[in-house]
């Protein structure tokens, strides 16, 4: 048995994958490319910021990223990305960063479609909710949650009330299965793994 560490490139892998630094694609392979409705070559050396629905969502998510990927370390979130053609999409992203120091400077991330509609009534939270909501749908507490975002946990449950309520849902459990669950719009398409 020949135990030789096996090398890979990213396009052999069948995953959506990306290389970047600083935030900038510098080698994805085709399913990643695929994903978001490009061709490969119109990704590289492309910032992320063309992948995301706004600008602050972009903004909130690497500041997010900044404070929790330090470097050899696995992190991951869920989020609403955008496609070439404006479809929006729910992603698991899992990165992880080669730079003790800076973990942008040099970082591989996997990007998992995920199986939850875009609905109206989700778009309607703000872009913070929505990133709230995603980590009370993993199970992490108030105060892990403001630890995370750098906000207090006074803040996060503020804003777990006020989605609760403009909701019309009794409580955090209400909120989690509501998030897991939500039918789709009229029209619109669930994505499948």
């Amino acid at each position: 048995m020949n135990t030789a560490q096996a090398a890979f490139t990213l396009s052999e892998l069948p995953v959506p994958l990306v290389f970047a630094t600083h935030r900038v694609i510098r080698d994805c392979n085709g399913e990643f490319a695929a994903l978001f409705g490009y061709e490969r070559d119109a990704l590289i050396n492309k910032s992320f910021a063309r992948l995301y629905p706004a600008i602050d969502d972009f903004v909130r998510t690497g500041e997010m990223w900044r404070d929790n990927l330090p470097g050899g370390a696995v992190y991951y979130d869920e989020r609403i990305m955008a496609a070439t053609d404006g479809r929006r999409f729910w992603c698991r992203v899992r990165g992880r960063s080669h730079n003790t120091g800076d973990p942008f400077a040099a970082a591989v991330y996997c990007f998992e479609p995920i199986a939850r509609p875009v609905s109206a009534a989700n778009t309607g939270l703000t872009g913070r909710q929505r990133q709230i909501l995603t980590l009370v749908a993993q199970g992490k507490t108030n105060a892990a949650i403001a630890e995370e975002l750098g906000l207090s946990r006074r803040t996060i449950e503020m804003h777990r009330l006020r989605m609760t309520r403009a909701l019309g849902l009794a409580n955090t459990a209400e909120l989690i299965a509501w998030f897991l669950n939500t039918p789709p719009e009229e029209g619109q398409h669930r994505i499948d793994n």
